[in-house]
């Protein structure tokens, strides 16, 4: 089992029976550990039909624009133009058909400006800049984003007047700019913009009359400024759902006839509901993976239902002092409620968002068909019409990834038998997804991040966002990639096709990260001429014996035999083809050292045809290349 063994064992077994049977599929293969990271970077390019040029547009915007907006606090870290597409893994970012569709940039502390580049963004759909500290005239060349619908600027120090040109924003539904230092007067363009449901301009310095035809929309709010409304004025600041007062001096036959039609309605309001339980009572709804449908029949069972005016007192109405995290759809706080019960907070921010709301209704179905010791259990929720929240139990130790990398001074880093345990317990979650829901649950992004720690540093997954409800007699689903780079399964980013030898891989890449407290890419590795993929760095020290210089520095104490046992199942999780890993419940057997031997054996020897094959190809690249320069030597030597 020991690794120095690693290349001895494979040269003794090249001609043995299952190499040969092998030879033939792995000839036309690429070498993964050489040529993924490239394939990545292509795939990113092509994806969607996008050329490479329309990915450069949006991602050189986004990059102006976050430096316009000026992130002195350095909270987005993950936008880089060299690394990757905007759409496949920049936070913050939502896109669809491979275009940007939503920027989600909420409590950031953002202190700068507005870019014009956001003109650049032609698809976007929602902008939220709302509680940061920019600044600025109210730029009018936001008229020409003529697809945005929601544009969020509340709680920033805007100033100017509201440009007439925003009336050309015809799809705009809604408009929030409370909190301000907007002045003038309301234009009366804004009365073009037809479609409009949600108008907030209050707590600004704006002054004289509004349109009449603005009264009429759904939601609005002027109080907090200098506009004619309220205080004996006919129209009120705040838009409001009562009726006209009636008289109170109604006959006693009308007040009869009234309370008797309501006294009937009640009852059978109540004989209606108590059917419909009778005939579900022993129902159990299934959910599936239906392209372009969002189901909304959702039972949300024993789930505690919490008002609005909860979640604000729970959270501090939202301090930004409170987020201790945030996801592709929302942030999260930290929060208590009215009983002192710590919780976590998610939410999602971009609700009016194509997706957001299907995230919603995905992740309280998922939690809904799986209860797990190692699973996130929901709280409870909060929905009202314009917001989505949902509230877990605070996970006092936060997340792998937290402990792994962004420990803070002071903080013990986590031992060699606390790891083992989180192994243990993350593979049996996810076995649970796998094996034991029906439909089972792809998670799609299993990752330090999404492994969270309770009291007892038992694990959690978390971060149902992206994970799909697949009918068991599908064997694979095709959609749109979704996940972290460097945990995507090759064959996932490639072709779109997940299954869950798909979280067996990213499992994988997430034992490494366990071990060596290390990124999944890590481009700094690039200074010291390492790989940039975590798992290739981990294959080129296991050739080179330096299994010491694997495990990370701050954990002194271990056993190697577990160490080694854990790196051969991260090994035997990360083959490139999904039909040579195992399944979950085979991973848990093999971390027990059952049947663990014989495929490590035989992944040894795969990967010493492997690296001879690389090699061959690696010579014959050279031998051609050199082939070419020898011809054009020999053409320019010739008489002319």
């Amino acid at each position: 089992m020991a690794f120095p063994e690693y290349h001895k064992q494979g040269k003794q077994s090249v001609g043995s029976s299952p190499i040969v049977d092998r030879e033939n599929s792995m000839s036309t293969a690429f070498s993964f550990r050489h040529f993924h990271l490239n394939l990545l970077m292509l795939l990113l390019f092509c994806s969607n039909g996008l050329s490479a040029n329309d990915d450069d547009v949006e991602g050189h915007a986004l990059i102006d624009l976050l430096r316009a907006l000026n992130d002195s606090n350095n909270r987005i870290t993950d936008w880089n133009i060299h690394l990757v597409s905007p759409c496949f893994s920049w936070s913050h970012v939502t896109c669809r058909n491979g275009n940007v569709i939503s920027l989600s940039l909420a409590s950031n502390g953002f202190s700068g400006t507005l870019s014009p580049s956001i003109t650049k963004l032609k698809f976007l759909v929602s902008l939220d800049l709302q509680d940061n500290d920019l600044s600025g005239v109210l730029p009018d060349y936001l008229s020409s984003v003529s697809s945005l619908q929601n544009l969020n600027l509340a709680n920033n120090r805007f100033y100017g007047s509201i440009p007439a040109a925003w009336g050309q924003l015809h799809n705009l539904k809604h408009l929030v700019m409370r909190g301000n230092h907007v002045t003038g007067t309301v234009p009366n363009s804004l009365v073009n913009i037809t479609g409009l449901k949600e108008l907030d301009l209050s707590s600004n310095d704006l002054t004289g009359g509004i349109p009449p035809q603005l009264f009429s929309i759904p939601t609005y709010n002027f109080s907090g400024t200098h506009l004619a409304c309220g205080n004996g004025i006919q129209q009120p600041c705040i838009s409001t759902s009562s009726v006209p007062a009636v008289s109170t001096r109604r006959p006693k036959l009308e007040v009869a006839i009234t309370g008797a039609s309501c006294g009937a309605f009640l009852l059978l309001l109540v004989g209606a509901i108590i059917t419909y339980r009778c005939n579900h009572r022993h129902k159990h709804d299934q959910f599936f993976d239906v392209e372009g449908e969002v189901e909304r029949n959702i039972s949300l069972g024993q789930l505690r239902r919490f008002s609005w005016r909860e979640i604000q007192i729970a959270t501090d109405n939202f301090s930004e002092s409170n987020i201790i995290g945030h996801g592709g759809f929302g942030k999260v706080y930290k929060g208590y409620l009215l009983d002192s019960t710590k919780v976590a907070v998610k939410r999602l921010t971009d609700y009016h968002n194509p997706g957001g709301e299907a995230a919603f209704l995905r992740e309280v179905q998922l939690i809904s068909v799986a209860v797990h010791r190692n699973l996130l259990h929901l709280i409870g929720f909060c929905t009202t019409s314009s917001e989505r929240i949902l509230v877990y139990p605070f996970m006092q130790n936060l997340s792998l990834a937290y402990r792994l990398r962004d420990l803070k001074p002071g903080e013990k880093a986590l031992d060699w038998p606390t790891r083992r345990r989180i192994a243990f317990g993350a593979a049996h979650g996810l076995e649970y997804l796998h094996e034991h829901c029906d439909p089972k649950i792809i998670h799609r992004d299993l990752k330090a991040a999404n492994i969270l720690l309770d009291d007892n540093f038992e694990p959690v997954l978390g971060d149902f966002g992206l994970a799909k409800l697949v009918d068991t007699k599908l064997t694979h689903i095709t959609t749109q990639v979704r996940g972290t780079m460097g945990h995507i399964a090759p064959e996932y980013l490639s072709t779109g096709k997940s299954s869950e030898k798909t979280d067996v891989f990213g499992y994988g890449i997430t034992l490494l990260e366990l071990v060596t407290g290390q990124r999944a890419i890590d481009f700094s590795r690039l200074e010291e001429e390492e790989d940039v993929l975590l798992l290739d760095h981990i294959k080129k020290l296991l050739r080179e014996k330096r299994l010491g210089d694997i495990v990370e520095g701050n954990m002194k104490i271990y056993d190697p035999k577990e160490v080694e046992t854990i790196l051969q199942v991260a090994l035997l999780c990360t083959q490139s083809s999904p039909e040579e890993r195992p399944k979950m419940a085979q991973v848990i057997t093999m971390l027990q050292g059952v049947g663990l031997a014989e495929r490590w054996a035989e992944w040894e020897q795969l990967e010493e045809v492997r690296n001879q094959q690389f090699s061959l190809m690696s010579r014959q690249f050279m031998w051609a290349e050199d082939s070419t320069h020898d011809q054009e030597a020999i053409q320019l030597s010739q008489a002319r």
